[in-house]
């Protein structure tokens, strides 16, 4: 907009609910910095709710296309996050020192489907 910049991302509030519920503040680096000037943000996600924040007024240099990392949500992500508009839940990924190891796989639609059963024909 004219008085604002968004960078919306893959990541939701149903993905990280701390910023949205608490207005906890996480911080969001690109994983690979870029030169130039900072622009502030608002890093929002795509799930059209007017609380889909995970960060407000950010300066960060972006290009489309960066990964970020939201640093510190470590015990809060999974156990909060939520399928919420039927979206499966994010890998989670450890960072020791400066090697990276997937601890839990990203939910599949099939993982979402699963359980669910369908009423019988009449």
């Amino acid at each position: 907009t004219a008085h604002k910049n968004f960078a919306i991302v893959d990541a939701a509030m149903n993905d990280l609910q701390r910023p949205a519920l608490y207005d906890a503040w996480h911080d969001i680096v690109p994983v690979r910095p870029r030169e130039g000037t900072a622009t502030r943000y608002d890093v929002v996600g795509p799930i059209c709710e007017t609380g889909d924040f995970l960060g407000k007024a950010r300066d960060l240099v972006l290009a489309t296309g960066d990964l970020l990392a939201v640093r510190s949500a470590g015990a809060y992500g999974f156990t909060m996050s939520s399928n919420y508009n039927s979206r499966p839940r994010a890998a989670e990924v450890m960072v020791d020192g400066d090697q990276a190891f997937v601890i839990r796989e990203r939910e599949t639609l099939d993982d979402l489907y699963r359980h669910e059963q369908l009423l019988p024909s009449p």
